[in-house]
């Protein structure tokens, strides 16, 4: 499946910082952002528009494959309160590569743009990535894609079966042999 991530700069009031970046949200991608499928998964941003609050920028190109070694990571996601996506991304400087040509001179008058650069949906992956030192954010997921992967879970994952453990007073002490 194909996604795009809509990322928004947000103005502050506060005199150390004048704004930040936030993922909004994760939409499917059918084409209708770029007039086609994205075939060759390159992110692709362009500017949506400024108002008084920010200014917001979407950005095509993801994909999302679900591998059964993650399932636990689903199943942790679904079985929270709020399922979720998490979305990894990076202040980029270098930006010639992730922006629309159209949209490269705007761009450029930016010091960094936020550009995510990865989606997920298995808390395990993304606290790999947060121990990695990455930038990841949710978002809450629609019930409809909620319910897909509830669906995926369902089918895929088989929890470990508990070990009972003997309690340690039934082991027995470990002493040295007598001479």
């Amino acid at each position: 499946m194909h996604f795009a991530v809509l990322m928004r700069k947000q103005n502050l009031d506060n005199p150390w910082v004048s704004y930040r970046w936030v993922p909004q949200e994760v939409l499917p991608d059918f084409g209708q952002f770029t007039g086609h499928p994205t075939k060759n998964h390159a992110i692709s941003g362009q500017f949506l528009g400024r108002d008084a609050d920010g200014e917001s920028w979407l950005f095509t190109g993801y994909e999302l494959d679900l591998f059964l070694d993650e399932a636990e990571g689903y199943y942790l996601n679904v079985s929270a309160t709020t399922p979720c996506w998490f979305v990894m991304w990076r202040l980029e400087e270098d930006i010639e590569r992730y922006i629309d040509e159209q949209f490269l001179a705007l761009a450029k008058s930016e010091e960094t743009i936020a550009v995510p650069h990865r989606i997920c949906v298995s808390y395990n992956e993304a606290a790999r990535l947060l121990d990695g030192g990455e930038s990841v954010d949710t978002m809450p997921m629609s019930d409809e894609h909620a319910a897909w992967l509830q669906e995926y879970v369902n089918e895929n994952y088989r929890p470990e079966p508990k070990k009972r453990h003997k309690p340690a007073s039934f082991k027995g002490a470990e002493r040295p042999a007598e001479k």
